[in-house]
């Protein structure tokens, strides 16, 4: 995990909407990113989640509306030092009713007045019946409060607890930790750069229930979209067949199954980037003929497959890309790393290629961790950790060269 993921101060307000329900977990895994977690509980709020069981889950005292002014607490002034306390502030989930204080500027209650003295990044969560969520009133707050620099989390879609079904659910807290860590992304150094990255492996089928293809989880080619998108980017991903790609948020996603289909989507994509990441293992070879029913072995000793060549997506962006466009490429290779990537960058011309010993350990296909070269024309660099640490220096990298 990035480093400036973990041990951030948090400030999480819940307001009264029965989504409350969700935030134990929330709370309890930004504790396992060791962040401290302060909560204020809107009055309504009190009666959808219990302080105790979020006290307990954060390790701090939850504070209440009746805090705000209180004998007891009220000298604290807590609305001013939890604002400036506060590396984020994050409103889940946030009610219409709270929406609507929040966008008229009050601060009677002890959650707006913290929303008025902040200068922290500020991340609200709606949550609400759908045709509350899709009332003008609330349309027109929500809007306000975007225009005012608050960034507004669309709820998804699902069936809510009033028996109805549409948009109005609060998203699954680890899309809420993938917003929080876009919020505290120390660089933003790739905002207003098109980022479109190739990610996965392809099947090749040889009949409708066999195919060709390769180990590759995707899960550097994840990283590389991810990382971008931390930094500001807007980001395409072309996604290949995976098993578990885990949160896909914060990019516009198209999914493929072979080559050919790969092919057509960067072509379609490449006059948008100004970046283009070949990180996906893309079958070389397909079926010439893909057969229309199930191939039999019942008295068949051998099976002899005719092949044929798919395009080379890399090759081709390298000979239609333009001047002003970047093109990075990955090498997986079991032998003579650097000869073999530097052929290939040549050949392909890229402006940069990723190159890793897919032999070597914890490299390999599937894994979490990896160890590169990152070789330019005239230089290289060479990073190891997660993935996404990877992922994270690569940009880092290209970013230090000025190449975008």
């Amino acid at each position: 995990m990035l480093s400036w993921k973990t041990s951030r101060r948090v400030l999480l307000c819940v307001t009264g909407g029965i989504a409350a329900y969700k935030i134990p977990e929330l709370v309890s895994r930004l504790r396992s990113r060791s962040c401290e977690v302060e909560i204020v509980l809107t009055k309504a709020a009190e009666a959808m989640v219990s302080p105790l069981v979020l006290g307990t889950l954060s390790g701090r005292r939850v504070w209440l509306q009746d805090d705000f002014f209180s004998s007891e607490r009220g000298f604290e002034i807590p609305h001013i030092c939890l604002a400036e306390w506060a590396e984020v502030v994050i409103l889940a989930p946030c009610t219409a009713n709270t929406a609507a204080d929040l966008a008229s500027g009050r601060g009677e209650s002890l959650v707006s007045a913290i929303f008025l003295a902040t200068r922290a990044p500020v991340l609200l969560f709606p949550a609400m019946n759908e045709h509350m969520y899709e009332h003008p009133a609330t349309c027109q707050n929500l809007r306000l409060l975007e225009q005012r620099g608050v960034r507004i989390v669309e709820p998804e879609y699902g069936s809510l607890a009033c028996g109805c079904e549409g948009k109005g659910r609060l998203p699954e807290t680890s899309l809420i930790l993938e917003e929080i860590a876009w919020a505290l992304s120390p660089k933003r150094n790739l905002k207003g750069r098109r980022v479109l990255v190739t990610a996965g492996p392809t099947h090749e089928y040889l009949d409708p229930v066999r195919f060709l293809s390769n180990p590759s989880s995707g899960k550097m080619g994840l990283a590389m979209a991810r990382t971008a998108w931390y930094r500001g980017a807007e980001v395409r991903l072309i996604l290949g067949p995976v098993n578990t790609p885990g949160v896909l948020h914060g990019m516009e996603i198209s999914f493929v199954v072979s080559a050919l289909e790969m092919y057509e989507q960067v072509l379609d994509n490449l006059p948008w980037a100004d970046c283009v990441v070949k990180a996906a293992a893309v079958g070389d070879y397909r079926a010439k003929a893909r057969a229309e029913h199930k191939l039999k072995r019942e008295k068949e000793e051998t099976l002899s497959l005719s092949l044929a060549q798919n395009p080379d997506i890399a090759a081709e962006v390298g000979a239609r890309k333009r001047e002003d466009q970047l093109l990075i490429g990955f090498a997986a290779e079991t032998n003579d790393l650097r000869e073999n990537a530097r052929s290939k960058m040549e050949r392909k011309k890229l402006d940069a290629i990723i190159a890793n010993d897919v032999l070597a350990p914890g490299c390999g296909f599937g894994s979490d961790t990896n160890e590169v070269r990152l070789i330019f024309r005239d230089g290289e660099a060479s990073f190891s950790g997660s993935k996404e640490e990877v992922a994270d220096a690569i940009w880092g990298s290209l970013t230090s060269r000025k190449m975008l």
